[in-house]
């Protein structure tokens, strides 16, 4: 009998990639295209939904001719997707309402600020567990409202529909404005602070608040069930899971008892810990999500830090300074030095993310002095990533009872042995990373074939995860936690750097 594969599609910020796993969790073959950001103004960042739907119609068929197999060959499809962006289309005609609005945009910047002083965040913690921030679909569909001339009475009237990524491609997928799906699953809908999470159904004093009709928004199915036909992408193959892109890569991580957490390095990076079926209410500056929900099955939550910086400090690194020619060099250029020198990078670019949250911050180096070299610099970058990484752990082991045994890692930066060497001393457990390293586009791939039998339980993908590499902490303990004060110090300098006018 010939070897079937399951499909996983990762939509992402930058690219749309499609990529076969075999029945062993290996990849198979892997086709990837990239999609045009747009910068209209500053702080706004848009996509254009029918170009990304087009790619992956593109992407498809390549993936399948790389090994010589079509349709009948794939088991299930999973898809991973960038989370909270923003898709408004006409029902009737499947054409977009303008570009998708990106979860990197700040446009509802002035809509938050209203939200913090009215209602607060305790009405919405208590709903839907997230605080009032630029990230969440609701204030995108609020600014669209009411930016665009008759658009809500249309939303009103059932002539508009809500999605972020996945809803999209789904909804094309499986037909279009010809009958197709309009559903979206747990995780991503956890995620526009219009989802009650303990109900995981749409809340109705949240879509008061933001004036959301009930009507343009997807129905909430769990991640790993069948949803339905590709049949406008893959005629005869079932699309049975969806995913956020983080949640993802802790189902691919194979994180799937509580206390168990994986961080995933990127341009940003995002640490998530499975708290298991309870929703643990962050008093540190975390998020409270949906990890995943598998059929019928209860949820499973997590508690999420994200941090806005750590590989694209690397490229600041390389593309602002000019002090190496490519990001692996820093870690080359790193080892050149013993330590720091004591200099300290806070790459607040944009503002801390968790768990300051604060938008006021920006970047600082401090502990110049004429000893410093480029050598020390780049073992500072490095280590900014190592110490925010410890900011939202310390955070996590106050929030959740079970403290960190072990991180698992992903994403591009986890090739830098040096890195994550500081990462397992500052922390002071393990760090392991896995052999398979896309694991946003494998969990996809283990949630769709668990729904379509392709794989029988948990323990069988357990089975699958194999370490290729791992970093032991080997720090003096009071060196270490000196280092940290140090950090502290630095991170207070970036959170004064404007000071008020002495008064009289």
């Amino acid at each position: 009998m010939a070897e079937r594969y399951v499909m996983s599609i990762d939509q992402g910020t930058n690219s749309t990639r499609c990529i076969l796993f075999d029945n062993h969790g290996r990849l198979v073959s892997v086709v990837q295209r990239e999609h045009e950001q747009h910068f209209p103004k500053p702080g706004w960042v848009e996509h254009d939904a029918v170009e990304i739907w087009r790619n992956l119609q593109r992407i498809v068929p390549e993936t399948l001719s790389d090994v010589g197999v079509g349709a009948e060959d794939i088991a299930a499809i999973g898809l991973a997707n960038q989370r909270e962006t923003t898709v408004l289309w006409d029902r009737r005609t499947g054409e977009p309402l303008g570009k998708a609005i990106v979860w990197q945009d700040t446009r509802t910047a002035p809509l938050v600020d209203e939200l913090n002083l009215r209602p607060g965040d305790a009405f919405f913690l208590d709903r839907c567990a997230l605080p009032p921030s630029t990230y969440f679909s609701a204030l995108r569909i609020r600014w669209l409202f009411d930016h665009i001339s008759g658009l809500e009475q249309r939303a009103i009237d059932g002539e508009v529909l809500f999605g972020t990524i996945e809803t999209w491609l789904i909804w094309n997928m499986t037909g279009g404005a010809d009958g197709g799906l309009h559903i979206t699953d747990a995780t991503n809908a956890s995620r526009t602070m219009l989802m009650n999470i303990h109900t995981l159904t749409w809340d109705d004093e949240l879509l008061s608040f933001f004036g959301v009709p009930r009507v343009m928004l997807p129905e909430i199915r769990s991640s790993a069930e069948d949803y339905g036909e590709a049949g406008g992408l893959l005629p005869g193959v079932r699309i049975t899971a969806a995913l956020g892109d983080q949640q993802a890569a802790l189902f691919g991580q194979t994180c799937f008892s509580p206390g168990e957490a994986k961080c995933t390095y990127g341009t940003g990076s995002f640490l998530l810990l499975n708290t298991g079926h309870e929703v643990v209410r962050s008093r540190h500056g975390l998020l409270a999500t949906v990890a995943y929900k598998i059929g019928e099955q209860p949820p499973v939550y997590a508690l999420e830090g994200s941090i806005a910086v750590t590989g694209s400090l690397v490229q600041w690194f390389r593309d602002r300074l000019g002090l190496i020619n490519n990001a692996p060099e820093i870690e080359t250029l790193a080892r050149t030095v013993e330590d720091n020198g004591g200099c300290y990078i806070v790459p607040a670019f944009s503002g801390l993310f968790a768990p300051r949250w604060r938008s006021d911050a920006r970047g600082v180096i401090v502990g110049l002095t004429s000893y410093i070299t480029k050598g020390h610099l780049a073992r500072a970058v490095l280590e900014a990533t190592g110490w925010q990484t410890r900011e939202v752990v310390d955070a996590m082991n106050a929030d959740f009872p079970v403290p960190l045994k072990q991180l698992k890692v992903d994403g591009g930066m986890t090739a830098d042995n040096l890195l994550m060497q500081f990462v397992a001393d500052v922390l002071d457990v393990p760090v392991v990373r896995p052999m398979v390293a896309e694991t946003v586009s494998l969990g996809a791939a283990y949630a769709a074939g668990l729904a379509a039998g392709y794989w029988s339980d948990l323990e069988v993908l357990r089975r699958h995860w194999h370490r290729a590499g791992q970093w032991m902490p080997d720090m003096d303990p009071e060196h270490r936690e000196s280092e940290y004060d140090n950090w502290q110090r630095a991170v207070e300098r970036s959170l004064g750097w404007i000071r008020p006018p002495a008064t009289s």
